[in-house]
């Protein structure tokens, strides 16, 4: 199997897991923390909605330097409402099943950084990229993002095992 294969894959499976969690994010508490070092509900629902679109950039781009003008439109932002970040959502799959489906394996084993003000913060082929940076870092943020789910009081969705919200 080529590398992209699994990766589109690995999208969908993964996808399917956000989007139900996304689905069940509760409107007007984008300013909820569990604590004053933890991120916002907004910003952290934000960054689970965006991240499946991650794979686009990651494969066109060979760096990604936030604090590079060219790369405001990759910083997340809190959105106002489920609407909104379901919408975000989908337009980042669809341009990341592009991405992937139109690169090669060669193009994947082409390294990839990240920089924040011209400080390389991270390095690696453009595969490990996409399974460190992009699916293992959505896994731990969805994961997250069910425990601020359960101390808001909406139902967490099954992911990759039964839910105390959705068990028979």
């Amino acid at each position: 199997m080529e590398l992209k294969q699994m990766f589109l894959a690995q999208l969908e499976r993964e996808a399917a897991a956000a989007r139900k969690t996304i689905e069940r994010v509760p409107e007007g508490h984008n300013d909820w923390k569990p604590h004053e070092k933890s991120m916002s509900l907004g910003y952290l629902a934000a960054l689970v909605a965006t991240m499946p679109g991650w794979a686009e950039f990651m494969i066109d781009r060979d760096e990604l330097d936030l604090n590079d003008p060219s790369s405001e439109e990759f910083k997340t932002k809190a959105l106002g409402t489920k609407d909104e970040l379901l919408k975000r959502f989908e337009d980042g799959l669809v341009r990341s099943r592009k991405a992937l489906n139109n690169t090669t394996e060669e193009h994947l084993l082409k390294r990839w950084r990240f920089a924040m003000g011209g400080q390389v913060m991270y390095e690696a082929p453009r595969y490990q990229a996409l399974s460190e940076s992009l699916f293992c870092h959505l896994a731990h943020h969805r994961g997250q993002l069910t425990v601020y789910l359960r101390l808001n009081d909406a139902k967490v969705p099954a992911i990759y095992g039964p839910s105390a919200d959705e068990m028979h």
